[in-house]
């Protein structure tokens, strides 16, 4: 599989090595540049907007702390995302470490949403999304939802290109699973 290259690399290598030689502005545009890719990721990791949203500022905040350590400002976007799974998976070990509490009904922590009219279609892949295992969930997420590329994935989730791929396989194996019924 050939790579996709994303058309606005450059810039985002541009403002990243702004952001190194300590031009705030130049943060603030990537700020907005990714702020709507990181809060949907962050989203459908967390199963919800409002855990999304926590987890955004916690990653916006590493990531401010740590592009100075960035070495190669032409893979910024992967190195967002990067940090984006890694806090998330930090705030998952927190949370299946705490006890559970007795009266949530799993069916509320589903994707929450401000928008009335949505899609068919969009509604069951959330669903099925929200259903299958996070490994899976976050491959799928990275790779269609947020484009990355195959080596930007493997970048993100530090695995060989060839466990993307076959986690890939897995993944859409268990949505199209969810789809006809079955439970992943």
């Amino acid at each position: 599989m050939a790579e996709r290259p994303h058309p606005q690399e450059r810039i985002d290598e541009a403002l990243a090595i702004r952001c190194q030689l300590g031009e705030h502005a130049a943060f603030d545009v990537l700020i907005r540049r990714w702020s709507g890719p990181l809060h949907r990721y962050a989203a459908s990791i967390a199963g919800s907007r409002d855990a999304g949203d926590e987890l955004v500022q916690d990653i916006w905040l590493k990531a401010i702390q740590g592009i100075g350590r960035l070495r190669d400002c032409s893979r910024f976007r992967a190195w967002l995302f990067g940090i984006a799974h890694r806090t998330a998976m930090d705030r998952l070990r927190l949370k299946y470490a705490a006890p559970p509490e007795p009266h949530i009904d799993v069916a509320e922590l589903a994707f929450e949403d401000d928008s009335v009219e949505r899609s068919e279609t969009a509604r069951q892949v959330e669903l099925g999304l929200a259903r299958l295992p996070v490994v899976e969930r976050d491959v799928l997420t990275l790779f269609y939802l947020q484009e990355l590329s195959l080596s930007e994935v493997s970048a993100v989730l530090q695995v060989p290109v060839g466990t993307v791929k076959s986690r890939l396989f897995r993944a859409r194996a268990l949505l199209r699973g969810t789809f006809q019924g079955e439970t992943p």
